[in-house]
């Protein structure tokens, strides 16, 4: 959901990129001598056309999305990290005493200009991308990662907000406030602030291989994904599947080169269907291979080794922040707090759910049986065989519900229930700024009819 201005954006973001202030190196600019207040203006005046320098000149702030071009980016990117170095130097000379208003507070409403580009370019890259954006996400990862390491292992900084969080029960803060403090203060603590000088550098070398063995890994996912195609040129091969799933198979064969034909994609609105109704049980085992074999090929994409180099990594960095594992680290932030938690909860539902498991598939065992298959159930049977079971024993055809949740019909009844729950009313309008002319856009007005937000849709899968 895109905000009246980019400002309710810059503060959900902030805690994020507020960590993240960089020393001169990340910022591009050839003297590494020069203020970062003097380097981000450089770089802004020598791309006075950027967009990302100057208000949006649309509705409510909207992205100017039709000015906005991959070049744009990496100087906005620059530009918001070398600003905000300069407003962390700020918080860190204040001589005045640290607070929540002068650090905090000060922090929070820091990296506006990086939280501007990132908004728009992380919306992109996992919605819209393509080979340019691709390339920039690359470059863009390890300047925002040492960036981050900059702000959270800068002990100037941390004993600043420390200070603060040591006497947060005098400061009288609300609820909000008492959070924000308390999630800046962990920020810090987990980032490495109170490791020595000799830890603090070994770190950034793990989280830089991380984040670049991270990205590594999408991008060889993205090709895995986007390389996969089942073409199918006869027509016997089709049966089982709804009209509506071939003719959505024709369009993307169209699409990719080979017209007359019909492609399956390991996408979701692909494969799934494909998988549910396809009575080809040779085709469906192809295309769940391709889905689950993504990044285990052998090819220049495989992420095996990614992911064995990435483990290890994790491990190194936890346990040289004091955690036994990695998932000791990940799950103190969550709800389960420890990996014995985790297990004693899967440990107590993994018998019923085994037994289910076991029970439906004696029963699709026994239809298999019954139609003369003379084969094990497999995991590309487990959807083509529970629709059946679903259609014998319930009188279940999801196929003729589909009807009645089209697109259309299910943004109704969602726009309806928000009304119903939050007196929440919706405007569409066609003539607003968009990343790409199949998203959708609604003004949403509160119950009092003022205008909350702009909302922004995006519904269909593309190879992006």
């Amino acid at each position: 959901m895109q905000g009246l201005t980019l400002k309710p954006l810059v503060t959900a973001m902030a805690l994020t990129f507020a960590l993240g202030a960089c020393s001169s190196s990340t910022t591009g600019s050839g003297d590494t001598n020069l203020a970062p207040n003097v380097v981000a203006q450089q770089i802004i005046d020598n791309n006075a056309g950027n967009p990302f320098f100057k208000p949006y000149d649309t509705y409510l702030g909207i992205p100017d999305f039709d000015k906005i071009k991959p070049e744009h980016y990496l100087p906005a990117f620059k530009a918001g990290i070398a600003q905000h170095q300069a407003e962390m130097q700020a918080i860190i000379d204040n001589p005045e005493a640290p607070n929540f208003s002068n650090t905090i507070e000060a922090m929070e409403f820091s990296g506006e200009l990086t939280s501007k580009v990132a908004s728009v370019f992380y919306n992109l890259t996992a919605a819209d991308t393509n080979d340019a954006l691709q390339a920039i996400s690359k470059e863009v990862s390890p300047m925002l990662s040492s960036a981050s390491d900059d702000v959270l292992l800068n002990d100037k900084l941390f004993q600043k907000v420390k200070a603060v969080y040591d006497s947060r029960d005098s400061l009288g803060l609300n609820t909000a406030q008492s959070k924000l403090l308390v999630d800046a203060y962990k920020s810090f603590t987990r980032g490495g602030a109170n490791l020595n000088d000799a830890d603090k550098t070994k770190l950034r070398g793990l989280n830089d291989q991380i984040g670049k063995l991270s990205l590594e890994f999408g991008d060889n996912l993205l090709a895995e994904t986007n390389a996969f195609e089942l073409v199918i040129d006869n027509k016997a091969d089709l049966s089982g599947l709804p009209q509506d799933v071939i003719n959505t198979a024709a369009d993307t064969a169209a699409k990719r080169g080979h017209e007359g034909k019909w492609v399956f994609t390991t996408s979701r609105p692909s494969i799934t269907p494909f998988l549910t109704y396809a009575d080809s049980r040779e085709l469906r085992e192809k295309i769940y291979n391709g889905y689950i074999m993504r990044g285990n090929n052998d090819n220049a994409n495989d992420n095996k080794q990614i992911l064995a180099k990435m483990a290890a990594l994790r491990a190194e960095r936890a346990q040289l922040m004091g955690y036994k594992t990695h998932a000791h680290f990940v799950l103190e932030e969550r709800t389960a707090k420890t990996p014995e938690n985790v297990y004693e909860l899967l440990n107590k539902v993994w018998p019923a759910a085994l037994a289910q498991a076991e029970a439906e598939v004696d029963v699709m065992q026994e239809l298999i049986d019954s139609e003369g298959g003379d084969f094990k159930l497999a995991g590309w049977d487990w959807w083509y065989y529970s629709d059946k079971i679903r259609v014998a024993k319930y009188s279940f055809n999801e196929q003729q519900t589909r009807p009645y949740f089209s697109l259309e019909n299910t943004l109704k009844g969602v726009f309806y229930t928000a009304n119903r729950l939050f007196g929440i009313t919706v405007k569409e309008r066609t003539d607003l700024p968009k990343y790409n002319d199949e998203v959708r856009t609604w003004e949403v007005y509160d119950k009092d009819g003022s205008l909350m937000a702009i909302f922004m849709g995006d519904y269909y899968v593309r190879d992006s």
